[in-house]
């Protein structure tokens, strides 16, 4: 979930659902949040589940975010070939 200004946005959403959701602080905002700061800083905060990465890193975000899925994919397969004779 990219987020700027405040940076509360992926704190909403992981409180919402109950997969892994991964705040991207984004460098647009105003004032003491300019340049993506305060959602940063937001983000480390949150009492929610959330991993977080630097400002701007959606690439960093996604190649998380893949790792993520391979590692369940894999774990699926496993279970697939111990279900079967």
């Amino acid at each position: 979930v990219a987020a700027g200004r405040e940076g509360t946005l992926p704190t909403v959403v992981s409180g919402l659902v109950d997969v892994p959701v991964i705040g991207v602080p984004v460098s647009t905002g105003y004032g003491a949040g300019a340049k993506g700061e305060a959602a940063l800083l937001s983000m480390l905060q949150s009492c929610s589940v959330l991993a977080v990465v630097n400002i701007d890193a959606g690439f960093v975000a996604g190649a998380f975010a893949a790792r993520i899925a391979n590692n369940v994919a894999r774990a699926r397969e496993g279970k697939n070939e111990e279900a079967q004779p």
